[in-house]
């Protein structure tokens, strides 16, 4: 069951929602709209062989800040992460995040697969965006970019997400450029060339 509006508003008063900073103004029918924050992470292609998640073996990234009234350019098949400036979650609700239709034509997708927010996960969600887009799409700091849905557990869930999940710190910009595996990345990349 999913939560209107009016319980939306009732669950956040009662601080069994958090969602800060909260402007009524964004609330829907349904659904709540956040905004794009001020930061991204970025591949350095140039030194990025390839990425084998199964090995650990990520990309080397950099994260870039853009000042709110600046603008970033997403170019045509390029994929970046970005940041909430809403902090929310709720150790009661199942989280769901979901793009904007407005976004969706113009070619935006602001996730890939992470559109799940388990009850007691707190964070400033990190999007997937990529323009599927053939000309660059710009971005900018406290944009509307994705909606927020709330939906009841049929019970209390048995595990808590700050014991089993790997983002449970949001220490967003480490999840995804890590020393040990640029280590590991360039010995793979060592081997991928011998091979040639």
């Amino acid at each position: 069951m999913f939560l209107s509006d009016t319980d939306i508003l009732k669950e956040i008063k009662e601080k069994r929602i958090t969602l800060k900073p909260f402007d009524e103004s964004r609330l829907q029918p349904a659904s709540y709209d956040i905004l794009l924050g001020n930061s991204f992470i970025i591949n350095e292609e140039n030194v990025t062989p390839f990425v084998d998640p199964a090995r650990k073996i990520y990309a080397k990234t950099r994260e870039v800040k853009v000042k709110d009234g600046k603008e970033f350019i997403l170019h045509p098949g390029v994929s970046v992460l970005g940041i909430s400036k809403e902090y929310f979650g709720s150790n009661d609700y199942l989280i769901q995040v979901g793009g904007k239709s407005s976004l969706a034509r113009v070619g935006l997708m602001i996730h890939n697969t992470a559109g799940l927010i388990n009850p007691g996960h707190f964070l400033h969600i990190t999007f997937e965006l990529c323009n599927l887009n053939n000309v660059p799409i710009i971005l900018r700091p406290g944009m509307e970019i994705a909606q927020l849905t709330f939906s009841k557990l049929s019970s209390p869930a048995r595990q808590d997400y700050k014991e089993i999940g790997r983002f449970a710190e949001n220490n967003w910009a480490n999840n995804f450029s890590e020393k040990k595996s640029s280590i590991k990345m360039k010995q793979m990349a060592r081997k991928v060339k011998s091979k040639k």
